[in-house]
């Protein structure tokens, strides 16, 4: 099976801190978000990855160059999320393709839905779910019928992952900047089938704003969210301590093996720290992620924030 991961956009919503790296490499429980999807893609049987990329590619280059299995398609413009399929279409094998953003992080199982793809025979599979912040795509009678919210029939969202036959890519210009739901819209005018496969009992959320990033880290550290089998290493540092100032709030945390707490450090409810970061003396740190390597001043209190730099 053979899978392609979209990793190439600018993630303007979550400025400034995508100036350090790019989205696909925001670190989850201090772990970065694309390694882990590799991961869950390889361990569903997906032997055939194509990442691309675009801004920072460097910094995905290097993350990416020694694992197996995966190929890396530097981008020097911009293609979007059709162009860098199209560009793509070389590297896939003679068998459908599943296609999933660098930038989510969900349950919805990969090889079922690639698996019920074959089985509908569909041109496209997409991954559909009610999600009233993002419905914009019509659905009847389990298939896409618009993607205009304006369409008779149930209005769903799509969650970036859907499944093609690589040849629905031909008829999309090369070396051009293309959205693949242009390619889709085009598809439906010559009759083809779009298959929505509904995935509404499965947890789904993107990272497109730091308010995004923190609720996922909350929910993974409390529970609300289901780990991965891959974030299970991490969960096992998850720990209950009695941080707060009034006795008896439980907090959870994760704390990398090499960060550096200082005296007097106060956590309260949840809170995530990376690799070799320092955390100052009398600083308090509540519903919080710091990234790696970064240095909190003493005596700060950083609240509902993302540490970046």
């Amino acid at each position: 099976m053979q899978a392609m991961i979209l990793a190439a956009g600018f993630g303007t919503r979550l400025l400034p801190h995508t100036l350090l790296r790019p989205k696909p490499l925001f670190p989850i429980l201090n772990q970065p978000l694309l390694l882990l999807t590799i991961a869950r893609l390889q361990r569903a049987g997906f032997d055939h990855i194509v990442v691309n990329c675009h801004h920072l590619r460097h910094q995905i280059v290097r993350a990416l160059q020694q694992i197996p299995g995966v190929l890396i398609q530097e981008e020097t413009s911009i293609l979007g999320t059709g162009g860098g399929l199209r560009l793509a279409l070389a590297r896939f094998r003679d068998e459908p393709v599943l296609v999933t953003n660098g930038d989510i992080y969900h349950t919805i199982d990969y090889r079922h839905l690639y698996e019920g793809h074959i089985q509908n025979g569909g041109a496209v599979t997409m991954a559909m779910h009610d999600c009233p912040r993002f419905n914009t795509v019509a659905v009847r009678e389990g298939h896409i019928c618009s993607f205009d919210d304006r369409t008779p029939g149930q209005v769903l969202a799509f969650t970036g992952l859907h499944v093609l036959e690589p040849r629905v890519l031909e008829g999309i210009p090369a070396d051009e900047e293309y959205s693949i739901i242009d390619g889709y819209r085009r598809l439906l005018k010559q009759g083809e089938r779009i298959v929505a496969a509904r995935v509404d009992d499965c947890f789904w959320t993107d990272m497109g704003t730091v308010e995004d990033y923190l609720a996922l880290h909350g929910g993974l550290l409390t529970g609300r969210i289901p780990l991965w089998p891959e974030l299970q290493e991490a969960a096992g540092r998850f720990s209950h301590d009695q941080c707060g100032e009034k006795p008896g709030i439980s907090s959870r945390y994760c704390l990398s093996d090499t960060a550096k707490l200082e005296r007097d450090v106060t956590l309260r409810d949840w809170v995530c720290v990376g690799d070799d970061a320092v955390i100052g003396r009398d600083v308090s740190l509540q519903r919080s992620v710091v990234w790696d390597g970064v240095r909190v001043a003493c005596g700060r209190k950083v609240v509902d924030q993302l540490v970046a730099m």
